[in-house]
């Protein structure tokens, strides 16, 4: 079993409240939920109105499936609309 973590640090420049930032990144959880089939939550920055520090994590049984749903996650990312993806950080646990 092997389990992968990403860490996505996001910018909203457009939101101008948290229900803008909040629209937008629940969006963006939607795709990845249904296209990349992984669990993730907001860890940071919940209380700032353009910024959010997204942890998306994935298990799977074969290394290179998993190297591939992650990096499917940072271009959902950065594809985006109203999301500018500052950094991501990838661990293989």
């Amino acid at each position: 079993m092997v389990i992968g973590l990403v860490v996505l640090e996001l910018h909203f420049p457009g939101a101008r409240s948290l229900k803008d930032k909040r629209q937008a990144l629940r969006s963006l959880e939607t795709r990845l939920r249904e296209r990349c089939n992984v669990a993730l939550a907001e860890v940071e920055h919940q209380d700032l109105w353009q910024r959010a520090r997204l942890a998306v994590v994935s298990v799977n049984t074969d290394q290179a499936h998993l190297d591939t749903t992650l990096s499917a996650v940072v271009s959902e990312a950065e594809r985006a609309r109203n999301i500018e993806l500052l950094d991501a950080h990838r661990e293989i646990l």
